[in-house]
């Protein structure tokens, strides 16, 4: 099994020393550049910057710039999708967002994670783990969501939390590490 192969089963892989995984992320890194620096009037380029970045994308969307992420092609976002500046997703697993999506200023998904161990973390490996978010889901602004993290339909996440755990649909959640205070409907 080669090192990408690794990386999108959630196994350790070298995530900082292998070729190929470097090209791929400094090729998606040249593209979130070109689509951090085209003017925020050019809506037809950074859509088409945009469609080159992401693994899928619908028609109506909208990131505001800057954006920053690690591949790209890990990434699939719904309809309806908003998300507003300096957003920031670490993609070596899939992130996956649903329909009417709407993410606050300066969130972050990760996917990647690191070992405890210092011995094998300081040899460059990593793992990574899937995050998926339903339909109808708003993240107020400051929401980081770590790896391996499933957050249902209908829920609203508010600003400044960290949510490190699966949060069930029709929830609200909050805090440091995010719990459910509410279920709506």
């Amino acid at each position: 099994m080669n090192e990408k192969e690794k990386m999108l089963n959630g196994e350790l892989y070298d995530g900082n020393y292998n070729q190929d995984l470097l090209q791929e992320r400094i090729a998606c890194k040249d593209l979130c550049f070109e689509y951090n620096r085209t003017k925020p009037s050019d809506s037809k380029k950074r859509k088409q910057l945009i469609k080159q970045i992401l693994g899928i994308t619908k028609d109506s969307f909208l990131i505001e710039q800057p954006f920053y992420c690690d591949y790209g092609k890990n990434i699939e976002i719904g309809e309806n999708f908003y998300a507003n500046h300096n957003l920031v997703i670490l993609d070596p697993n899939k992130v996956t967002f649903g329909d009417n999506v709407f993410i606050g200023p300066n969130c972050a998904f990760y996917t990647a994670g690191h070992p405890l161990e210092p011995e094998i973390r300081n040899k460059g490996l990593e793992y990574a783990l899937p995050i998926k978010v339903g339909n109808n889901v708003w993240f107020g602004g400051n929401v980081i969501v770590l790896p391996g993290v499933s957050i249902g339909d209908n829920c609203t996440i508010g600003a400044g939390s960290v949510v490190t755990k699966d949060i069930p649909p029709n929830s609200i959640a909050v805090g440091n590490p995010c719990k459910v205070i509410r279920t709506i409907r």
